[in-house]
């Protein structure tokens, strides 16, 4: 009974390793995660590009780097800490997430959604203030927007559909 106790334990077990932190699966949650690092590194490189002033700087996070550290090593810095957790948790999703086909669609457009208007949204709209005076809803509508015209070109998660669809007929 006690070798049959420890082999279950052993298969029900997850193997800890730092790959699953930081080396996405390569599918398409790899897909998703450099579609959302582009709208960030979009506004990086606007931000690094046309702040002269930490002053400048509408995030008081960020502002507060860049005074601390200067505007290129702080604004990196910012950067890297700040976005961290969404690279880690979109890594781990690649490797543990396991849904059935049907449910996997409905959670990753429920993600994309997330993603689209918290992230590069939000973005968009940071990098873009910098060149374009228009309001901030109007900037991350457009950035929400442009998100998820490129997911579901890009990441298409849709195909999971059509293969499901194919595969019961």
């Amino acid at each position: 009974m006690e070798k049959r106790e420890r082999r279950v334990q052993k298969e029900t077990e997850i193997a800890f390793s730092l790959k699953y932190f930081f080396l996405p699966k390569n599918n398409h949650w790899s897909k998703r995660i450099l579609l959302v690092f582009s709208f960030i590194l979009f506004d990086y490189l606007s931000t690094l590009t046309f702040c002269n002033m930490p002053c400048e700087e509408a995030n008081p996070y960020a502002r507060s780097f860049m005074e601390f550290f200067g505007i290129p090593f702080g604004l990196t810095l910012f950067v890297l800490i700040a976005n961290l957790p969404i690279y880690i948790t979109l890594s781990l999703d690649s490797y543990l997430v396991r849904l059935p086909p049907k449910m996997a669609i409905i959670a990753e457009v429920f993600v994309d959604l997330a993603f689209a208007w918290f992230v590069a949204g939000l973005h968009f709209g940071g990098g873009t203030s910098w060149f374009w005076y228009a309001p901030d809803l109007i900037r991350q509508s457009i950035g929400t927007f442009l998100y998820l015209t490129l997911a579901f070109t890009v990441v298409k998660p849709h195909k999971l559909l059509a293969v499901t669809n194919q595969s019961i007929a």
